[in-house]
C-alpha cells in the first residue's frame, strides 16, 4: 500500500487552558437575549415604518403579527437555552436545543394561524415583511456583538 505524501500541513496542536481562555475572551459569544432585544427594536421600527409609509393601521397591525411570529418564539427559545436544565450536561444541552427549536417552530405557526384567525383584514404581504425583516436580526446581532476584551500576555 502506498503512503500518502506529506501535504505540507501543520500538525494539530491542542490549545492550553490559558490559550483557550484567551480565545474565549477575544471572541465572546452572542447572548440570545441580545438577539431578542435587537428583534424587538427592529420589529418596532418596522411596524412604525409600515404605519407611516402606508397610513394604514391595518397594515401596521398585520406587520406587527409578523414581528410577533418571530419575537415570541425567540423569547421562549432564549429562555429555554439559558435555563438551568439546558446547562446540566452536554447531552441535555443538545436535546434542549432541539426541543426548544421545535417549540419555536410550533409557536411561530401558531402565531401566524392566530393572525389569520383573529385579524379581520390581514395583509399577508405586510405580515411577511414584518416576519422576514425581524428574522434578519440574527445576522445583525452577529455584526454588533459585544466587543472583545483586551488580552494581556501574562508571560511578558
Amino acid at each position: 500500500m502506498a503512503q500518502v505524501a506529506d501535504s505540507g500541513e501543520e500538525e494539530f496542536t491542542p490549545l492550553t487552558a490559558e490559550q483557550a481562555q484567551a480565545l474565549r475572551e477575544q471572541n465572546p459569544s452572542v447572548s440570545p437575549w441580545w438577539v431578542v432585544l435587537g428583534q424587538v427594536v427592529v420589529g418596532a421600527i418596522v411596524v412604525l415604518a409600515a404605519w407611516l409609509l402606508t397610513g394604514s393601521v391595518g397594515v401596521a397591525r398585520s406587520c406587527a403579527w409578523g414581528v410577533l411570529a418571530v419575537v415570541l418564539p425567540a423569547v421562549l427559545f432564549a429562555r429555554g437555552l439559558t435555563g438551568q436544565f439546558a446547562r446540566a450536561n452536554p447531552g441535555t444541552a443538545v436535546a434542549s436545543f432541539f426541543v426548544w427549536e421545535l417549540a419555536k417552530i410550533v409557536v411561530t405557526v401558531g402565531v401566524m394561524y392566530a393572525a389569520y384567525r383573529f385579524e379581520g383584514n390581514l395583509n399577508w404581504l405586510a405580515m411577511l415583511a414584518g416576519l422576514v425583516l425581524t428574522m434578519k436580526v440574527y445576522w445583525l446581532a452577529l455584526g454588533f456583538k459585544p466587543k472583545a476584551s483586551v488580552v494581556r500576555n501574562k508571560n511578558a
